[in-house]
């Protein structure tokens, strides 16, 4: 995991939904299920760059090479 080191931009939820390309939803239920680092400032809830990088690469799933097995 990739530690903040001061100077990760801070993301909006709209900024993170849109970079994720889905709604507002989404990434609310992130927060609501802890599947994601945020900040509170305030009332508000920002997202540090890092944390939606960290999340779409844990996230990924990697291609498998099928060929040479059997069916």
């Amino acid at each position: 995991m990739a530690t903040s080191t001061g100077t990760d931009r801070l993301l909006t939820l709209a900024e993170v939904a849109e970079w994720l390309g889905t709604g507002e939803r989404f990434p609310r239920r992130l927060i609501a299920e802890r599947r994601i680092r945020f900040v509170k400032v305030g009332r508000h809830v920002r997202f540090p760059e890092s944390a939606v990088r960290e999340f779409i690469e844990a996230s990924t799933v990697e291609v498998v090479d099928r060929r040479g097995w059997c069916a």
